[in-house]
């Protein structure tokens, strides 16, 4: 089993702006003390910070990446190492750290240091959409509208309880749209839909602060689950909310459930949300990179296995 105490170097790259950004060099001393090699310590503010400081780490040749930040910031390095023999070990320091939730690593900074040090090394999917990375899900709908209405302010201050603030905003001025799903593989023949509240693309199993895409999601299965929500009364989407911690909303009357290995959304609603971030735009091409991303996980976590591209 590949271990990350198999490093030969490691380098740190913290979001400095994330929620428990300040946090970063009481765990780089951790780190240190346990045993990680680390070499270099990046602190980045920006998206392009981040992107010269990932730049950085690859070519000074570090086997050991360890980022600190939310899901955007995690989701943008896994794009990074993909492909790679690069490990990627992950502090939670944003506010939903869904990411983190999925792979079973503890949202305890110290806990998430001992990882770092004392984990085991999973091959994960890492989902595209017009090649760009995510994680989790991928949205549009709703989803967008709420990431719009979601302020740094108050998911500082608030923590995860600013989603649902957000999402409330949102949906107050919430317009339904349609949308066609096509699907290159030939898996399911081509889908029209209208009246929609919501579209997502899971990747992984966990987002929006601890819901589940689906009861069977998972990062490590090869396949994209996606589900359509369709717009109506309030009361409905109130019996939705209730059940999507669990994941079992799928088999709600007014959602459509199905998963594939890829598919294209076409809308009229341009922009699409990335594990929190608007990063791309439709038409979208979904795909996934299979075991595309080492990343270190808790000994005892079983989300994931490392089982090389070809599996």
């Amino acid at each position: 089993m590949k271990a990350a105490r198999d490093a030969r170097s490691a380098a740190v790259v913290i979001n400095a702006g994330s929620r428990r950004g300040a946090s970063h060099e009481l765990a780089v001393d951790v780190m240190r003390k346990a045993g990680v090699p680390i070499s270099a310590v990046h602190r980045v503010l920006s998206g392009a910070d981040l992107a010269g400081a990932l730049d950085r780490v690859l070519a000074d040749g570090h086997d050991l990446m360890v980022v600190g930040g939310g899901d955007g910031t995690v989701s943008y390095a896994a794009g990074r190492v993909a492909g790679t023999n690069v490990m990627l070990g992950v502090l939670p320091l944003g506010t939903a750290n869904d990411f983190a939730r999925t792979l079973e690593i503890p949202n305890n900074l110290a806990e998430a240091c001992a990882t770092v040090a004392e984990g085991k090394v999973v091959d994960i999917d890492l989902g595209r959409a017009n090649g760009e990375p995510f994680l989790n899900v991928a949205s549009v709908g709703l989803s967008v509208a709420a990431t719009e209405a979601l302020s740094p302010r108050l998911k500082r201050y608030i923590g995860p309880l600013a989603y649902s603030i957000a999402t409330l905003r949102a949906y107050a001025r919430h317009k339904p749209f349609r949308v066609r799903l096509e699907f290159p593989e030939g898996d399911h023949e081509p889908l029209e839909l209208e009246d929609l509240l919501q579209v997502a693309v899971g990747n992984g199993r966990h987002y929006g602060g601890g819901n589940t895409v689906s009861p069977t999601a998972g990062i490590d299965d090869h396949i994209l689950d996606i589900y359509a929500i369709l717009a109506g009364p309030l009361r409905e989407h109130v019996s939705i909310a209730r059940l999507l911690k669990d994941g079992s909303f799928i088999k709600h009357d007014r959602v459509y459930h199905l998963t594939t290995r890829s598919v294209r959304l076409v809308t009229d609603e341009p922009p699409v949300n990335l594990d929190g971030e608007i990063a791309t735009t439709t038409p979208t091409d979904f795909t996934v990179q299979r075991n595309a991303v080492h990343v270190v996980v808790p000994q005892s976590s079983t989300s994931a296995l490392f089982d090389g591209p070809g599996a």
